[in-house]
């Protein structure tokens, strides 16, 4: 069927052109588009509203309100009327006629929101987090610790924080920062250890909350005056009061403006305990008897989607029971799992495990040549860099692979090899199947089992490491004494590994460069630190001018800055100009 053909030819040609655009610029949207162009082409239906679209594939809300909006302009272009809302022939009282049946015509005012102030209950959870976090304003800009700040606000809270009040439940008062977070009455920031603080508005909150709290005569949190019911409705007065002077403590349906404006803010401040001084610090001991070295293994690591175990038994079979989680780098790695699961806690990190100095990044050969090819392969040995972990393990299976498809990138995979090897310095471990490697998976354990357990583990405590001072430390710890080694937690080490558990905006910046084929993560860093954000790199390309010599001087631009440059971090005219044509529009 052609597109003169179909019974919606104004409505097809539309979508027709959205499909194409979204191909064109590789949108995630191109799935929608084109299921949405297959339906409507073969739907002999013709419709009168772009609404009645949502029952086909790929037709909805979204598309068709954009459907809608098109058919409007279109309409008022050519001096025709706008076709009915569906909805509004069921109205009682409206016609076609009606000025209100069309949807361009003026709607009943409605009725105004009633802003609802939020109150927490007396001595609940977010009664007791909001006073405690309002007694840290003046430092705010350090904010508190889960640690610290339950310690703290236990006492202005009838219930735990740390033990459910059900036991066949799990939730506790702890629960409620959920509700703070979500009210943008309480921000959270920092990597690894999540630090806690007011917002504008729960500041205001709390000092309400206090105010009341004087007024009734309650101190410390103990009871002295009138009733709880008593003392929310004091706090919603009080609320209402600021209200009233413009003063907006919550509206659970549209979060007014400034709220988003002051979570951009400080999403903007990279100062927030994020310093790249080392700290001073003492850190502690894990004693031989106190933990177990145990292989974690990525979930993800199976053998066919229909046999997903198969690694996990044979494992296990060989005497290697394996932890299965979802790791945010590598494919296995090893861990110090402590015997007391609080151990860790009463020494200032989280969890129960210790990450040992060791992470395995396997791949089976099609998997190499599909991550050269599209730009994981580098990404990957880039964040293996930044993870701070010294022996990185690239473990290859050498699959039987169709002879004519291997020799077409057998130069690009021994290359890759090579440079694993030479230039980041990681140990190559070639096998031929599964099987082979889960041996030396195997082998592995037993050999750090023999080499960490009858000895003490140096932890770091969490507190004291930011994302900025991670690498930084450690890198200043193994020049001092090459022979000691210290290590972080798997709570800590997982955020600071992770792709986007609060990404700084060096990170996205960086990704955003890699994505221009060619510019590897040596490339990326050397460009960042000449042109240390987005707008700086493309303000520099609009200061080169404008008409053909200045797109000449904006493909050269990146080439000329870094021609000093050796070896794997100098940039050549080719990529230039490709740099140039995604940042300059050159």
């Amino acid at each position: 069927m052609s597109q003169s053909d179909c019974a919606n030819p104004q409505l097809l040609e539309w979508v027709k052109e959205w499909y194409d655009t979204a191909r064109e610029r590789s949108s995630k949207g191109i799935t929608t588009y084109k299921h949405a162009y297959d339906s409507l082409k073969a739907c002999p239906i013709e419709f009168e509203h772009p609404s009645q679209l949502q029952q086909l594939k790929g037709f909805g809300p979204k598309l068709c309100d954009r459907l809608t909006q098109q058919l409007r302009k279109y309409r008022a272009e050519n001096g025709l009327p706008m076709p009915e809302h569906p909805s509004l022939k069921k109205r009682p009282g409206i016609s076609s006629q009606d000025p209100e049946g069309d949807e361009s015509g003026p709607r009943p005012a409605k009725k105004p929101k009633t802003v609802k102030a939020y109150v927490p209950a007396y001595r609940s959870g977010p009664y007791a987090l909001l006073l405690t976090l309002s007694t840290h304003d003046k430092d705010a800009s350090i904010g508190m610790t889960k640690v610290d700040l339950i310690e703290e606000a236990q006492q202005h809270c009838d219930a735990s924080f740390t033990a459910p009040a059900d036991t066949t439940k799990f939730y506790t008062a702890w629960n409620s920062m959920k509700t703070l977070l979500q009210k943008e009455l309480v921000y959270e920031r920092g990597r690894p250890l999540k630090r806690y603080a007011l917002t504008e508005e729960g500041l205001a909150v709390a000092k309400r909350i206090k105010q009341t709290a004087q007024s009734n005569g309650t101190v410390d949190g103990h009871r002295e005056g009138p009733s709880t019911t008593g003392f929310a409705r004091n706090v919603d007065r009080a609320a209402t009061d600021s209200q009233s002077r413009g003063i907006i403590l919550d509206d659970e349906d549209d979060p007014p403006a400034n709220q988003q404006q002051f979570r951009d803010v400080i999403a903007q401040d990279t100062n927030f305990s994020e310093s790249s001084a080392l700290p001073a610090f003492t850190s502690f001991r894990l004693e031989p008897g106190s933990f177990s070295v145990q292989l974690v293994l990525d979930v993800r690591e199976v053998r066919a989607k229909t046999d997903r175990d198969y690694m996990q038994n044979e494992l296990a079979k060989k005497g290697v029971k394996p932890i299965m989680r979802s790791l945010d780098l590598g494919d296995a790695m090893w861990v110090a799992k402590c015997n007391d699961p609080n151990l860790l806690n009463r020494q200032g990190a989280e969890g129960d495990e210790v990450v040992l100095d060791y992470i395995v990044e396997r791949k089976r050969l099609d998997d190499l040549i599909t991550s050269i090819k599209d730009g994981r392969f580098h990404e990957q040995k880039f964040r293996l860099r930044r993870s701070g972990i010294r022996n990185v393990i690239y473990l290859v299976e050498e699959m039987a692979l169709d002879s004519l498809h291997f020799q077409k990138y057998e130069e690009a995979v021994q290359s890759a090899i090579a440079s694993t090897q030479v230039v980041n310095g990681y140990f190559l471990k070639k096998t031929q199947t599964m099987d082979d490697s889960i041996r030396y998976l195997t082998r592995m354990t037993l050999l750090l089992k023999r080499l960490h357990e009858n000895k003490p583990l140096d932890v770091i405590p969490t507190k004291v490491i930011t994302a900025q001072n991670y690498l930084p430390l450690l890198s200043h710890i193994r020049e001092e004494n090459p022979s000691a080694s210290y290590h972080v937690s798997y709570p800590a080490f997982a955020s600071l590994a992770s792709k986007s558990d609060t990404m700084t905006l060096r990170d996205i910046y960086l990704k955003m460069l890699m994505c221009t084929k060619g510019v590897t993560g040596e490339k990326a860093v050397e460009i960042q630190k000449r042109w240390r954000t987005p707008y700086d790199f493309v303000h520099a390309f609009e200061q080169c001018g404008a008409g053909e010599e200045g797109k000449i001087r904006k493909r050269e631009m990146v080439f000329k800055e870094m021609a000093n440059l050796v070896g794997r971090k100098k940039i050549g005219k080719a990529v230039s100009q490709k740099i140039a044509e995604v940042w300059g529009d050159a």
